[in-house]
């Protein structure tokens, strides 16, 4: 079985890579604006989250790894805080920050699992 850091990172990259082609896929359900710019934005979003999920898939474990899935974390968890501001009084706030704060945690979660 690989790695659990490299499963996450595998998803994050997936994810990401389909926000790149998709943006409504995050836009929609985060209650955010689909115009040409908010496109944009979310577009670059993906572009770093997939950079990011592949170098968590190939790095080799150790300090590499730990550089990528700390990427992974810091990203969710500033995204997490960002939308937190943005969306406050939003509907969509607790699922948006939850789910952000949320997948930086499992991916945390896993490099530890994975350095037992």
């Amino acid at each position: 079985m690989p790695a659990l850091t490299v499963l996450t990172g595998a998803a994050t990259a997936a994810y990401s890579a389909a926000l790149v082609a998709r943006p409504q896929l995050l836009q929609r359900p985060a209650g955010l604006a689909r115009n040409r710019d908010a496109r944009t934005l979310t577009r670059l979003v993906g572009v770093r989250d997939t950079a990011i999920g592949l170098a968590m898939v190939l790095a080799p474990a150790g300090p590499a790894r730990r550089a990528a899935v700390g990427a992974r974390v810091a990203s969710d968890w500033g995204d997490a805080a960002v939308l937190g501001v943005a969306l406050r009084g939003r509907g969509t706030w607790g699922k948006t920050v939850g789910f952000a704060a949320l997948w930086g945690a499992v991916c945390l979660a896993a490099l530890r699992y994975d350095e037992r």
